[in-house]
């Protein structure tokens, strides 16, 4: 039974990318004939537990030897009394009530140990995942029936220690499903942005992964409802269950012993037991293959990689050119900035190759490059976002004179969405799908700035006035999808700052915008950062939003910089032969000349005709 679970649970893992909300999930089972009658079974089992003293008035454990193998069909007896006189009406509906709250204990406990132990794991992984999925296998691999039956004997006939024994037997079934939603979901886009406004890990896990791992969690408490009625019914047939309770196991072991005398007696609890077992099944695959259904028609979820490794092919060393590194007032000092990460030779491929920055307070700094050069490795740095696999050292590493290197994470964590603001790309997956845009702005504003949630929504409203949204009211109170990409940028601008940051750090923000709304939008953080002061790193592979938002320029290639300079004088008159490929290349990329042959594979062609305008 343990092995048909983890194999369901496997099943449930193929099929949870992406939870669709509660109404589309039901949507989706009301059209499985099958699992809405076995719903309804289910729901009118429960009716007759709860009616069980109206519909009988036999006491189920009381034995009458008058009426000892009395025939069915009798006024007294309309199902007729077993081998001790009990009668089988009065067993059969009281045994209801222990199969249900049978399954309630098993499920109970299941979750209970199951989806918190799953959520943190596949959340936090590191060691707490290697130690989880180490302990249940170890559980996984215990002969269920075998350890309940050394339980009972050691403590005596007790049907509901043993369920919640085989309960927390079965917590690992629970544990598999939940870390492998969770595995899936904490890669998403929406879950960076609650991570950049500075929410906690527990908030995070409670409020936006949660809600998307629980429907799978609540299919497999189908099935394992099923496996709890059934342990408890081989437990009482085994007469090893507690002996004051109706029970249709109890009711087999009787009706076993009268085989020949009274065969019907076998008929009542046996099609309860299978009726029942298969309706809590297929209910646990009507969700899922609604869940399925939905995932098959919503099409793939698009997958952003957090890092790109550099090229395994040697090239020549080049010098590398850095920004003056003296604190002073500067806003972020980065000196000698490395990341790397771990090849599966065991070897080390560096991605940031000891960069040097300055951003100065209330200036615009562009980091620019081709793909895979290193500069989002850069903002992760700052922000603290690196996934767990990455080493990352730096000489200095400090915003506004604080040191961010010494930080606790939980320090850094107060840090980001308060002082420092994230405006991420691809503004619609960065938006969380099961919240109304106004809980996703207000929610970072009333952790930093302790502000009551009344307060939070005029906030967010003015906010969303502020960044030119025409009807703030409404978008308040939509969800993402109800609102268009340029839309979403526009929230997620205005949530980016606001906790009044000093630091904005942009990346990519008009990547997935067409040209009309990139304008509006770079005007809009242009406009933001001059009235409220702030400095910028602006993450970017457009030399045309460079020319038109930035004050200085960080040129970057293969994790190192290779120049910096003030905007209109490397646009005028560019130092290093790999800054003038590059403006050339945008230039050429929208004209029809030929273009230069390209200097990277990875170029990118999507520099657009606002450089030409700039130079």
């Amino acid at each position: 039974m343990t092995d048909n679970l983890v194999t369901g649970t496997r099943k449930s893992l193929e099929v949870v990318a992406s939870a669709p909300q509660g109404d589309k999930l039901i949507k989706k089972f009301l059209r499985e004939p099958a699992a809405v009658i076995s719903l309804v079974f289910l729901a009118l089992l429960g009716v007759v537990a709860v009616l069980a003293p109206l519909i009988s008035s036999y006491d189920p454990t009381a034995t009458r030897l008058a009426d000892v193998l009395a025939p069915p069909f009798t006024p007294e007896h309309p199902l007729g009394a077993d081998g001790v006189g009990r009668d089988v009406l009065a067993n059969l509906v009281y045994g209801a009530q222990t199969s249900l709250s049978s399954a309630a204990i098993v499920i109970a406990v299941s979750l209970l140990i199951g989806v918190p132990t799953g959520l943190l794991a596949g959340y936090r992984q590191g060691w707490i995942d290697g130690v989880s999925m180490w302990i249940s296998g170890a559980l996984l691999s215990l002969p269920a029936i075998v350890v309940l039956l050394v339980v009972l004997a050691r403590v005596g006939r007790s049907t509901s220690l043993a369920l919640v024994v085989f309960g927390i037997l079965i917590a690992p079934s629970v544990f598999l499903l939940i870390r492998g939603s969770v595995r899936a979901v904490r890669e998403e886009l929406y879950v960076d942005a609650a991570r950049v406004s500075g929410l906690s890990d527990i908030r995070i896990m409670v409020r936006h992964i949660l809600p998307v791992v629980i429907t799978p969690a609540i299919i497999q408490a189908a099935l394992l409802a099923g496996a709890g009625i059934g342990i408890e019914a081989g437990i009482a047939f085994l007469g090893l269950g507690s002996s004051d309770k109706a029970s249709w196991g109890l009711m087999l072991n009787d009706a076993s012993q009268n085989i020949f005398n009274a065969p019907w007696l076998l008929l009542w609890p046996s099609v309860a037991l299978v009726l029942t077992v298969m309706a809590c099944t297929l209910v646990g695959n009507g969700f899922r293959d609604a869940l399925a259904n939905y995932g098959s028609s919503a099409g793939p979820a698009k997958k952003v990689k957090a890092a790109k490794h550099a090229s395994s092919t040697p090239e020549p060393a080049r010098p590398m050119k850095k920004a003056p590194v003296d604190p002073g007032d500067a806003l972020l000092v980065i000196d000698d900035l490395r990341v790397s990460y771990p090849r599966p030779n065991g070897e080390k491929s560096d991605v940031v190759k000891g960069i040097s920055l300055r951003v100065e307070r209330g200036r615009i700094l562009g980091l620019v490059g081709e793909s895979g050069s290193g500069k989002s490795q850069t903002a992760f740095s700052v922000l603290g976002l690196l996934p767990g696999q990455a080493h990352m050292s730096a000489g200095t590493l400090s915003f506004a004179g604080v040191d961010l290197l010494g930080m606790t994470p939980k320090e850094r964590n107060e840090l980001r969405g308060a002082r420092i603001g994230y405006i991420p790309q691809e503004p619609m997956s960065n938006l969380d799908p099961a919240f109304r845009i106004g809980s996703q702005l207000t929610e970072p504003m009333r952790h930093h700035l302790g502000i009551p949630a009344k307060t939070a929504k005029e906030e967010a409203l003015k906010l969303l006035a502020r960044v030119g949204i025409p009807d703030p009211e409404r978008v308040f109170k939509s969800y993402p999808h109800q609102v268009s990409g340029g839309m979403a940028q526009r929230v997620l601008i205005a949530g980016a700052v606001s906790c009044n940051p000093e630091l904005l750090i942009a990346d990519e923000p008009t990547t997935a915008l067409d040209v009309t709304v990139q304008a509006d939008v770079l005007d809009l953080i242009r406009s933001l950062q001059a009235e409220r002061g702030m400095g910028v790193v602006l993450v970017t592979h457009n030399f045309g939003v460079v020319a038109d938002l930035c004050d200085q320029v960080a040129v970057m290639r293969d994790g190192e910089i290779v120049e910096v300079a003030a905007v209109t004088e490397l646009f005028a008159n560019p130092r290093e032969e790999y800054t003038r490929l590059l403006l050339e290349s945008a230039l050429d990329s929208t004209s029809k000349t030929p273009a230069n042959p390209p200097i990277d594979s990875g170029m990118t062609t999507d520099m657009t005709t606002e450089t030409e305008g700039a130079r």
